[in-house]
């Protein structure tokens, strides 16, 4: 690219692009669309690829790919489970953030992926990281497949949108076809990672692949981001690893027979909220056992327990007050606060309708969860959150 360019998208890296675009230059040498979608991508990388944006080498692709592609968090999390070894490969690259992480942890590594503008992107890009053992094939993940004999990891994530644009979630219905390319895949390798969209049901998307031995819900600041399937041939019992950030509760499905579970307590004054992993997964039974509380009913998935539990995983509250939906009762514990944070979980109201009712503007540091509680009907409970 030529220096015209590659100074006005310096002088320009905080403006903003729509602006700019209308703006346009009087330097007749700038590359325009190239330099805002520069701009752009580097702005996006800011806040998703912390690391990339901070090179001022790198080059980002269009805002779809930009958009499509893992985050920094969550491919450190693919890097960290995926270990170490001497050969991976990636059949569906992109942009190629996944494989950038993952491949730090192996000798040598083959980003695979049918776009030639991307593959031009992620082969200077590794360069500019140093990334020496990733070499770049454009080409198709599944005949490349047909080539392979034998890795330590292969890696996929089937593109999620049919020929129309269209988005797609079940795992028969991306591209490449999963579930037609398993067989080959266990074969020719010793692990099978699999990115999905966190919009299945991964007990179905379990049954349907066979062969999973780990099942990850991955969510980044409570926001349910990717489901992550390993498969082996290894006959092992599946383990489920439901992840928050940095904070990662494990269970095995086989062992997590619960009998005995804490009554509702007649008097309490913790709630807690699962995190959006942990309410994917549905393990609720087992939150009970484990850290001795109980669900205000069995549809509503919030917890409340007499005393303190910090280690729960998910947000923790202190129950201020508590009330029916009786107008002399609202008036009572609403008093003295013309704000709040309003949730509903098994409640036939929405949120939107529920504060049109209340009469409460948005925001503040109170919050309100309306729900049913067993043998006593819908209830509020108006709470402050745990620092």
């Amino acid at each position: 690219m030529n220096s015209e360019t590659l100074d006005f998208i310096r002088q320009h890296a905080d403006d903003d692009v729509r602006q700019l675009a209308l703006r346009g230059t009087k330097v007749p040498e700038v590359n325009l669309p190239y330099a805002l979608e520069q701009i752009a991508g580097r702005q996006k990388a800011r806040l998703k690829l912390p690391s990339w944006a901070a090179n001022d080498n790198i080059i980002y692709p269009s805002h779809l790919s930009m958009e499509q592609c893992s985050s920094e968090q969550t491919a450190l999390y693919k890097s960290a489970i995926a270990g170490k070894g001497q050969f991976m490969v990636d059949l569906t690259a992109g942009f190629g953030v996944d494989i950038a992480f993952i491949a730090k942890g192996f000798q040598r590594a083959v980003h695979v992926e049918r776009q030639e503008s991307l593959c031009a992107i992620s082969s200077a890009n590794y360069k500019s990281l140093g990334l020496k053992q990733i070499e770049v094939v454009c080409g198709d993940g599944v005949e490349y497949l047909h080539q392979l004999s034998h890795v330590n990891l292969l890696f996929i994530d089937p593109a999620r949108r049919d020929e129309h644009g269209g988005r797609t979630y079940g795992i028969a219905d991306c591209t490449p076809n999963v579930l037609e390319m398993r067989d080959e895949m266990l074969e020719k390798a010793d692990r099978v990672m699999v990115k999905l969209s966190p919009m299945l049901d991964w007990r179905k998307a379990v049954a349907d692949l066979g062969k999973v031995n780990e099942v990850h819900i991955v969510s980044v600041d409570n926001e349910c981001k990717e489901l992550l399937l390993v498969l082996s041939k290894e006959e092992k019992s599946l383990s489920v690893f439901c992840v928050n950030n940095g904070e990662v509760f494990d269970y095995r499905p086989a062992d997590s027979h619960v009998s005995d579970v804490p009554a509702l307590p007649q008097e309490f004054r913790y709630l807690y909220e699962p995190n959006a992993s942990i309410m994917k997964a549905g393990c609720f039974e087992l939150l009970e056992q484990r850290f001795g509380v109980a669900q205000l009913d069995k549809n509503s998935h919030l917890f409340v327990s007499d005393k303190e539990k910090t280690h729960f995983p998910g947000r923790q509250f202190v129950i201020e007050h508590q009330a029916s939906m009786n107008k002399r009762e609202l008036k009572k514990v609403l008093a003295g606060f013309d704000k709040a944070n309003i949730a509903v979980r098994n409640f036939p109201l929405s949120v939107a309708a529920l504060r049109k009712r209340l009469k409460l503007k948005e925001g503040g540091d109170v919050y309100i969860f309306a729900t049913t509680v067993a043998n006593e009907g819908h209830q509020l409970f108006v709470c402050r959150k745990k620092s």
